[in-house]
């Protein structure tokens, strides 16, 4: 169930999400134009490596610096693949301007980060011995998607299912796809853990760390109602309210 529309309008124009976009696909970029060493470089100094902070299971963070945490944030910003880059940032476009624009850019930012870096924490944890670099911005991202699912509970999404070779479209509430994708993420964690080849290199505990720290932090974020401008009659997605509900 690939989501591809999301029906809340939004009022401004998402600055935020477009840089994000921006700054993530540039530097991709950068990592595809590095050599294999140089690249395995990168990864070692700026994807997150688990094991780097634990032993057996205990924290060891008092034998680092401060700076070696910085892998906590950084690796929200690699990717890797384009295709990884891709859903990473449909996701993102599809789910962030609606945010952006109840939050407020500064708002909206801090949310991320503290998704990315939620994520991170999630994964560290429930991977203390993992010596596999994990990156990329699907944390972060749950994050703003768990915030859309609190801020529009009763919002639509049209989403793609496909079945052998045709492409279906269905209408489905924002709840219906939470519980869906969230359920999804446990299950995939749950079997990681059991059996690791059967997570791939898919870090599932940080979608669900992401996801559930936007649930938190979307009622403190969240702007007056008063600080923002009415919508106009020519905005918003014919059919749908101002809330992405019918």
């Amino acid at each position: 169930m690939f989501p591809i529309r999301s029906t809340v309008p939004w009022r401004y124009m998402p600055v935020a999400t477009w840089t994000l976009i921006w700054v993530n696909t540039f530097i991709y970029l950068m990592e595809a134009s590095l050599t294999p060493s140089e690249l395995e470089t990168v990864l070692s100094d700026y994807a997150l490596i688990p094991a780097r902070y634990f032993h057996a299971g205990d924290f060891i963070g008092e034998t680092l610096r401060l700076e070696d945490y910085l892998p906590f944030v950084t690796n929200i910003f690699l990717h890797g693949g384009w295709l990884h880059l891709i859903l990473n940032m449909w996701t993102l476009w599809l789910f962030g301007p609606a945010v952006e624009d109840r939050l407020g850019i500064g708002r909206y930012l801090a949310l991320y980060f503290a998704g990315g870096v939620l994520a991170s924490i999630t994964h560290a944890a429930f991977n203390p011995a993992s010596s596999i670099p994990a990156l990329g911005a699907s944390g972060a991202i749950a994050g703003v998607l768990g915030c859309y699912i609190r801020l529009f509970p009763m919002a639509r999404i049209v989403v793609l299912v496909p079945i052998l070779f045709l492409p279906l479209f269905f209408d489905v509430s924002a709840i219906a796809f939470a519980v869906f994708w969230f359920v999804t993420q446990v299950l995939e964690g749950t079997a990681s853990l059991i059996a690791p080849a059967a997570g791939g290199s898919i870090a599932w505990w940080a979608h669900v760390g992401g996801f559930l720290a936007g649930l938190a932090l979307a009622p403190t974020l969240r702007r007056s109602p008063r600080s923002n401008r009415p919508y106009y009659d020519d905005e918003g997605v014919l059919g749908f309210q101002s809330s992405g509900a019918r």
